[in-house]
């Protein structure tokens, strides 16, 4: 199987402080992969070594199809100034600027694209809203079309459901499938185990360094959660893999 991106020996320093240690990876093509570690593991420091806009200490990242596509990222909600003065579309369009000459403004197809792309996540009618009116998971929402607009093979994200409701994180996991399904690799931080086995064919278990990785059926094991984890997360996986059901609701 293919990749769509391989991270070798990759190290990531915060004032001197490892942040990721030696990790070795390799994610593949058309997977939809997860991320998973306990607060602090360099989870969402991963997602940005492999865009490249934090500096490696050490190690190499290699991401696929980069020359022809762009990778498409959507961070974290809380890292955003939503009392920034910009509309919805205005928002969405953003996601265009990459596939325009210098100087270029976005126009009539541009604005269809996005358009389009509000229609995906099903909020078209809030097109002319300030971003600063709207709820946690409208603006996930909107964060999801702007990366559909780049037209990109990869999608990385820090957290897509923090913060939303049982709704909109359904509604997010199923255009996610459906990006996947139509050739996409999508790769996301992700908390909740008891619904990892329904949402990922693939899983990256991180504590700063790489605990394990590879197919869910094969590293989403009980002692690689307890590993990944530590001792404390004991009771927790007690209850969320009690003969191996829990991961499954």
């Amino acid at each position: 199987m293919s990749f769509a991106i391989r991270t070798q020996q990759l190290t990531v320093s915060y004032g001197g402080e490892p942040a990721l240690w030696n990790v070795d990876l390799e994610i593949p093509e058309l997977s939809m992969t997860g991320i998973l570690g306990p607060n602090g593991a360099g989870k969402s420091t991963l997602l940005k070594a492999i865009l490249g806009v934090i500096p490696r200490l050490s190690g190499s990242v290699d991401v696929a199809g980069t020359q022809n596509t762009p990778v498409a990222y959507v961070p974290q909600r809380t890292t955003v100034d939503w009392d920034f003065p910009t509309t919805v579309l205005d928002l969405v369009m953003m996601g265009t600027y990459g596939r325009l000459r210098w100087f270029q403004r976005p126009g009539r197809q541009e604005r269809e694209d996005a358009m389009a792309a509000l229609e995906q996540v099903r909020m078209t009618e809030f097109a002319d809203r300030q971003i600063g009116e709207l709820s946690g998971g409208q603006q996930q929402r909107i964060f999801l079309a702007r990366a559909f607009v780049q037209q990109a093979s990869i999608y990385l994200l820090d957290e897509p459901f923090a913060g939303v409701d049982a709704k909109t994180e359904t509604l997010i996991i199923e255009i996610l499938r459906q990006l996947r399904e139509t050739g996409n690799t999508i790769v996301f931080v992700h908390h909740d185990l008891t619904t990892v086995r329904s949402y990922f064919d693939h899983v990256v278990l991180l504590n700063r360094r790489l605990i394990e990785t590879g197919p869910v059926g094969d590293v989403f094991t009980e002692e690689n959660i307890q590993q990944t984890y530590g001792v404390m997360s004991h009771s927790l996986l007690e209850k969320k893999l009690t003969d191996g059901q829990g991961c499954d609701a």
